[in-house]
């Protein structure tokens, strides 16, 4: 017994000592003069697992060692994080000076080579200015608005008297909301085919990219190529039927319209690109600020006089048009703060073009730079009392133009979608609100890392006015 005490403890203590010697030597690794303090972790995972377990409070940690600006090894790469507001509006701001996109491996992977966020310099200027035709805001005034009008009009019909979860329903609506926009009408006849295999490959985007059986990665990768079959059957049929499609899809395949030439391949990269960027803010979003309204009366009594007076000035059935979109100064102060509070972007990634120096410390080429901008959204001088849910802060409309305000990024990257994915939250709360009123059943708990998310699902009892 004694022998087998001695032997366990030996190999335990042979593996400290392993473990130490692993750790010390990934950090001797990537020792170089002038990097910035912080620490690297394992070889290949690094820190990820600590990242994504705690979160912010790995961040916090971290900041209180290293302060504002720390190395770190993420989510496959050897990472910069920078928690400094005025550095982080420097590095959004100056794409061109060795700055470009540095999103994840698995989210380029599983994107797309092509896809907005991968691609940069004259690329990035056609891929964003292909999309832009898409969403400007006369697309959205006569060709968008009209279709989410109609189709959550349709959406939310039957949500009365009945108990939902109102995570997987913003899932469903953000998802069949934006297909409908691309594919218009064969968008029903598909998209129970494309939806799960959508989401598979929206998990998939922020994991390691190892590509095992079994893991997010892999699920992801296959949904991306079953996703690529399913849109190129459908670009085949159109083509051969020569018909002519009103939809965004319609539009990039017609090239009498349309100046930018698009490839297939690069027509698919945008389609999951619009899809995949839209999906989750909107989803997200779209559910806290259900739980919001329903936690502060007096902000869900102010959003609701304010459709309750737009549905006063129309017809029973008249849809909302761009003009009521535009007087709903109210409700994007409530996605604004929506935004800022529940903190649904966490930030974005960079990465270096060649060795470079920022605050006073090197970064070498080829190294991730992470604009975090969580701990922005509740910094007090900034935001008086940052952890009160109060969107009349936002009525000043200088506090949406100020130098911080990053929830929709910054520069040439700012989020191109913005004003599409606040028309698509305005009109579905303006139904959700002049239809229903609600109450949670249940103690259900959220997560806010590294996605906000309902583990167990956010349940509401919903009634009729």
């Amino acid at each position: 017994m004694a022998v087998l005490i001695v032997v366990v403890l030996g190999m335990v203590f042979g593996l400290c000592i392993f473990s130490t010697a692993i750790l010390k030597w990934n950090e001797v690794r990537y020792s170089k003069k002038g990097l910035p303090p912080g620490t690297m972790g394992w070889p290949v995972v690094g820190e990820t697992t600590e990242f994504l377990k705690q979160g912010p409070a790995f961040m916090k940690n971290q900041r209180s060692r290293y302060g504002n600006f720390f190395k770190s090894h993420i989510l496959g790469c050897p990472t910069i994080v920078s928690m400094d507001p005025d550095l982080n509006r420097y590095i959004l701001v100056n794409e061109a000076k060795g700055l470009v996109p540095g999103y994840p491996q698995s989210m380029l992977d599983i994107l797309g080579k092509s896809n907005i966020a991968a691609v940069h310099g004259l690329a990035h200027k056609y891929m964003r200015g292909a999309l832009l035709t898409l969403i400007s805001p006369t697309m959205i005034r006569h060709q968008l608005l009209p279709k989410i009008d109609e189709f959550m009009r349709s959406h939310l019909s039957n949500w009365g008297n009945s108990v939902i979860d109102i995570q997987e329903k913003t899932k469903e609506m953000a998802f069949l909301s934006s297909w409908k926009q691309i594919a218009g009408i064969e968008s029903g006849t598909i998209s129970q085919e494309f939806m799960p295999e959508f989401f598979n490959l929206v998990l998939g985007t922020l994991s390691l990219p190892i590509n095992l059986p079994n893991t997010n990665y892999h699920r992801g990768f296959q949904a991306r190529k079953n996703i690529i079959s399913l849109l190129r059957k459908l670009i085949e049929e159109r083509r051969a039927s020569g018909k002519t499609s009103y939809d965004m899809l319609g539009f990039l395949m017609n090239s009498e319209e349309n100046k930018y030439k698009l490839t297939d391949d690069e027509m698919i990269d945008l389609i999951i690109t619009i899809l995949y960027s839209g999906y989750e803010t909107v989803s997200t979003t779209s559910m806290m600020a259900v739980k919001y309204l329903h936690d502060h009366p007096k902000v869900l009594e102010e959003v609701r006089k304010e459709h309750v007076a737009i549905r006063a000035r129309k017809e029973p059935d008249e849809p909302i048009d761009y003009d009521d979109y535009k007087s709903m100064r109210f409700t994007r102060a409530v996605i604004y703060e929506t935004s800022r509070l529940a903190t649904i972007v966490n930030g974005v990634l960079r990465k270096t073009t060649k060795d470079m120096q920022l605050n006073g410390f090197i970064v070498p080429e080829g190294w991730r730079i992470y604009v975090y901008t969580r701990e922005i959204n509740y910094d007090p001088c900034l935001y008086p009392d940052p952890l009160t849910f109060n969107p009349w802060r936002w009525l000043d409309k200088g506090l949406e133009n100020k130098n911080f305000f990053l929830v929709f990024g910054g520069g040439t990257r700012q989020c191109p979608g913005k004003e599409l994915g606040i028309a698509e939250i305005s009109t579905f709360l303006h139904y959700f609100v002049t239809r229903y009123r609600w109450e949670e059943v249940g103690g259900d708990k959220l997560m806010k890392f590294p996605r906000v998310e309902a583990p167990n699902g956010l349940h509401l009892k919903i009634s009729t006015h």
